[in-house]
């Protein structure tokens, strides 16, 4: 069966939508997928099922999830080689990818309007940078969150799509576990 990368959004953020990492794995496993395990305890599930289209996968893992947690869960959903070219991708050089950068990818719900991406790219400023590239943003912060203008939801409303987020460091560690 094919393996399939869950990324979830809100979950274990911010001391809001707090899930054991126990309940998360049977939650997937009633759904009746198999393999099931997590990533850290920030929404990262990895499941085999054999189904192939994320797109079904993605509705169906969401609307049961809001089902059982009483709240809505988006849900983004990448196969391991897919994950192994996003954890691979070069997106920043110079400044941008310093050691003085913290480089994150924020998975996509689709691929957004041409417009919206150049206007986002063009936002860059001496802190933030952004890549967009098919259904993952790249976003090179210099220093911290808290020195950035943006946020996730800002970056969401920006590019007209749903969004979730991670170190690209975990991106490239959930590659190398399961490709």
């Amino acid at each position: 069966m094919p393996r399939h990368i869950a990324f979830l959004r809100a979950l274990n953020v911010g001391g809001q939508h707090m899930v054991r990492m126990d309940h998360l794995r049977r939650l997937f496993e009633k759904l009746g997928h198999a393999e099931v395990e997590t990533f850290i305890a920030s929404g990262n599930v990895v499941f085999a099922c054999a189904s192939k289209n994320a797109r079904t996968l993605e509705r169906a893992i969401a609307a049961h999830l809001e089902k059982e947690l009483g709240y809505p869960v988006a849900t983004f959903i990448r196969s391991p080689v897919e994950l192994a070219a996003i954890g691979s991708y070069r997106a920043f050089s110079g400044k941008d990818a310093g050691a003085d950068s913290r480089l994150h990818v924020g998975f996509l719900s689709d691929k957004p309007a041409a417009a919206a991406v150049r206007e986002l790219e063009g936002m860059k400023t001496g802190v933030d940078a952004f890549r967009v590239r098919e259904r993952e943003v790249y976003w090179s912060i210099r220093g911290g969150f808290s020195d950035s203008k943006f946020s996730g939801a800002k970056l969401e409303k920006l590019l007209g799509v749903q969004a979730t987020f991670r170190n690209l460091n975990t991106v490239q560690k959930l590659a190398e576990k399961y490709t």
